[in-house]
């Protein structure tokens, strides 16, 4: 029998993916980082959500140490981390981790807009 597996925060990860598309569709795969956060950024205003951008981190659970920076935190319940390079390696994958941890969040996105078909990448922490 196969144990049902619950998607953490369905309703905002399929809003905050349709903004990323909007993003992908409108600069392409070629552009820099910076580009697609401001636009990912104005965006979310006009979405209503609330987010933190460059949200600093704390390093393994000092709360007056910050030097981790995640690229969004969104109503406070997702972290979203832009990339704009070939391959999403393991490396952005245990840095996704690591945000989560240092911030006690459940999920975070990778998005990495250089792909010619943008497939934000769900990172789940284990509790």
């Amino acid at each position: 029998m196969k144990k049902k597996v619950e998607l953490i925060y369905p309703e905002l990860s399929y809003i905050i993916t349709g903004l990323l598309f909007k993003v992908h569709s409108a600069i392409g795969q070629f552009g820099r980082e910076k580009q697609y956060g401001n636009m990912l950024q104005n965006l979310l205003l006009e979405s209503g959500l609330m987010f933190e951008r460059e949200k600093a981190l704390p390093i393994d659970g000092l709360t007056n140490r910050f030097t981790n920076k995640v690229d969004f935190a969104i109503n406070n319940l997702v972290l979203l981390d832009l990339k704009a390079k070939p391959i999403v390696t393991k490396e952005d994958f245990a840095q996704m981790k690591r945000y989560l941890d240092a911030g006690g969040y459940k999920l975070g996105l990778i998005a990495n807009f250089h792909q010619k078909f943008l497939k934000p990448v769900r990172v789940v922490r284990a509790v």
